[in-house]
């Protein structure tokens, strides 16, 4: 049968329809939304604010997760201190608990020690974030955000394939490459037929501890520039903060005070 090119939606042909990849979590999770959190390339800060994010949700009384996605690079269990692996039985793998609640699933918390290196070719590694998603009983949550790998290979497109992703929150920095970053980021969502819900400019700025004042170590920022180029919202502009990275490296993001990311969490809120 030849390819469909017509709107379906008042004919009464038997087209053929190109056949879902979605894949079903597993039966005991209950995921109401998932939202990536993606770059054009690495080193900009996407898992953190992938876990600001899931802890500013948290804090508003949300059932919170994130899955980490970046498997070659996983940080997530160390900046909420949480050691050990991951728990599993004959039902499937369990996540663990923060001391606030949020569940979390890392490869980290499946290696014999934490420093082991995954040397595993794309596909093994697309593999096992699909398996994060179908073999870990999740239970109730509110909001999941996924924490991808940088660019656009196979994890980001098995993610965005094989897991019913609601929205993408794109992460930069204030470098003049950003705008090409950000273009690649922003068309593979729109070839992948997903929503962006905006960008969050990372090490934004310096705060001098005496005066307040913003300090542009990286330049003057385009990100308003960039945003307004690919009809997008800017949803927040988060500083170089000793403090957040002395928390992360402590293992007590959750302690962490900041309104960066209010605005990112309000719309995320009204997904």
């Amino acid at each position: 049968m030849s390819e469909c090119t017509h709107d379906c939606s008042s004919c009464s042909q038997k087209c053929a329809q190109p056949e879902s990849l979605i894949e079903r979590p597993h039966q005991l999770s209950q995921i109401k939304k998932v939202i990536g959190v993606v770059s054009g390339k690495g080193g900009v800060g996407k898992s953190m604010v992938s876990s600001l994010l899931a802890v500013n949700m948290n804090r508003k009384g949300y059932r919170t997760a994130i899955l980490d996605a970046d498997i070659t690079g996983p940080s997530i269990p160390k900046s909420f201190g949480v050691k050990g692996r991951a728990a599993a039985d004959e039902q499937g793998i369990y996540p663990a608990e923060t001391p606030t609640g949020i569940n979390i699933m890392s490869v980290n918390m499946m290696l014999e020690n934490d420093t082991d290196p995954v040397v595993w070719r794309g596909p093994v590694i697309a593999g096992v974030v699909k398996q994060f998603w179908t073999d870990v009983i999740w239970s109730d949550i509110d909001y999941m955000f996924v924490d991808m790998p940088p660019g656009t290979g196979d994890v980001p497109l098995t993610v965005f394939q094989s897991i019913p992703v609601d929205g993408i929150v794109v992460v930069t920095s204030p470098q003049e490459l950003v705008s090409m970053i950000v273009g690649k980021a922003v068309k593979m969502a729109e070839l992948m037929n997903i929503p962006i819900l905006g960008l969050v400019e990372n090490m934004s700025y310096v705060e001098c501890p005496d005066c307040g004042k913003h300090i542009d170590i990286f330049g003057k920022s385009s990100i308003e520039n960039i945003a307004k180029e690919y009809g997008l919202d800017v949803l927040g502009k988060m500083p170089v903060s000793p403090k957040l990275a002395a928390a992360c490296d402590k293992g007590a993001i959750e302690l962490y005070e900041g309104n960066w990311l209010d605005e990112a969490a309000d719309k995320i809120e009204k997904i």
